[in-house]
């Protein structure tokens, strides 16, 4: 995966953004219904707020799971996996000068 983004790191996949690093430095993944509560309840953590807003899709990760990189990959396989099932979104098209 390719790392994007000038003042927020991200990745994405098929115009749909599926990792992101928040200005606090917080880690937070796209996780699909079932697997997002499951996340939830497992590492004891909650959906990633931005700018006072719940983003439902979003799971912050734990500073103990980003420490174990091999249990972290199968979740951000599985934010990944998440974002391909979705629907392509368009790209903008650039201006011509």
């Amino acid at each position: 995966m390719e790392l994007k983004g000038d003042t927020i790191p991200h990745t994405s996949l098929n115009g749909h953004m599926f990792s992101y690093m928040s200005k606090d430095g917080a880690v937070n993944l796209r996780l699909p219904e079932g697997e997002r509560e499951a996340f939830l309840k497992k590492y004891n953590t909650q959906l990633c707020e931005a700018f006072g807003v719940v983003q439902d899709e979003y799971v912050v990760v734990p500073d103990s799971l980003l420490a174990r990189t091999d249990e972290l990959k199968r979740f951000f396989d599985m934010s990944c996996g998440f974002a391909g099932s979705l629907k392509l979104k368009p790209t903008a098209k650039k201006k011509e000068k």
